[in-house]
């Protein structure tokens, strides 16, 4: 019964896990928020292991800035 009870919660976290990416609904309210302010369009990576974050980057190219922040030479 025990073991049937552990896979239930397992197979129940999974699905979440499953909806949440689905969703987009990965980051928090916080790093959101932070993202939006800064107009951030680009790639973001995050990689888990065991639970962890064992890695995480972003690709700066994708930064998009109103014509009159950029410096002009």
């Amino acid at each position: 019964m025990r073991e049937t009870e552990t896979s239930n919660n397992e197979d129940r976290s999974f699905a979440e896990l499953r909806r949440k990416i689905q969703h987009a609904e990965v980051l928090s309210a916080a790093m959101e928020r932070l993202l939006r302010n800064l107009h951030f369009s680009g790639r973001l990576s995050v990689v888990v292991q065991n639970g962890s974050i064992l890695k995480s980057g972003y690709e700066e190219g994708y930064f998009t800035r109103r014509r009159e922040d950029r410096m002009i030479p």
